[in-house]
């Protein structure tokens, strides 16, 4: 891999991450259109180290918190919310360990990934229009976070975006657009966790991967991660997600337009 390859890929996974429009689309999506080869396994243990550290920087108040919460009681707020996390952590870990081998064969091909960038963000745009928009995130329960941890799972499908998921689930709960976000971007620490420690003992065993395309990679994806996070936050203050069902409408399209110029190229 390139420095430039590993500037793009870092950038894409930093933002797509935590933007509504999926860094898993992103990550297959850049390579396919410009006939990259793949960029191997320690491109991908970078771009999750490197996201993994910027949410936790930006939070990192926050999960102090929450695990001085656990410790003292489900009584207390923190406390709480700690367990809620935990619960909806839960089916997204499941079913990536269950359908890994699926996600990296079944789920990658083109036609997929552009038809879920589109069909998520239709319903991204309904959960936004509907949603009662009632409560923050100190007023969610145990259902709410059951339904935003069952949906998590269906992030393991490239374009159907983590964040983007969870987030229109919290909108269909009841959940304000800025608590939506804050309980997807705590909610991402474990998810990106277990994805990067899963490749951290093949990584090991093959220490030449690890170069300065890698540091330049989590590099990267940590300020662009930082960056994407607290815009998301800022922007849904004031703003809606119709920016964001839009991109996902255009690259749908785009990803169906090359397919029809190229013929059927499934993802290397």
């Amino acid at each position: 891999m390139t420095i430039w390859q590993a500037v793009i890929l870092g950038l894409v996974q930093g933002l797509g991450e935590f933007l509504p429009i999926s860094s898993s689309a992103h990550l297959v999506l850049i390579p396919w259109f410009f006939h990259w080869t793949y960029q191997g396994l320690a491109v991908d243990v970078a771009l999750h180290l490197g996201t993994l550290v910027a949410v936790v920087a930006y939070f990192w108040r926050d999960w102090l918190n929450l695990l001085l919460g656990a410790v003292k009681g489900s009584h207390t707020l923190e406390g709480r919310l700690f367990w809620y996390l935990v619960l909806a952590s839960l089916p997204g870990a499941v079913f990536g360990y269950l359908l890994e081998s699926w996600a990296e064969t079944v789920f990658r091909t083109p036609v997929l990934v552009g038809a879920m960038l589109i069909f998520l963000g239709l319903i991204l745009y309904w959960a936004d229009r509907k949603g009662a928009k009632k409560f923050g995130i100190d007023r969610i329960g145990f259902w709410q976070s059951l339904i935003i941890g069952l949906s998590q799972a269906l992030a393991i499908i490239p374009g159907v975006s983590r964040s983007g998921i969870t987030m229109t689930a919290g909108l269909f709960t009841g959940l304000t657009r800025e608590g939506a976000a804050r309980f997807s971007f705590l909610l991402s620490v474990p998810i990106i966790f277990g994805a990067g420690a899963l490749k951290v003992p093949d990584l090991a065993a093959h220490p030449e991967m690890v170069d300065l395309s890698f540091f330049v990679g989590v590099f990267v994806s940590i300020v662009t991660g930082i960056v994407g996070i607290g815009f998301l936050l800022r922007y849904v203050k004031t703003r809606d997600y119709l920016l964001f069902v839009w991109y996902r409408f255009l690259l749908g399209a785009l990803v169906f337009l090359v397919v029809l110029l190229r013929g059927w190229q499934p993802f290397a």
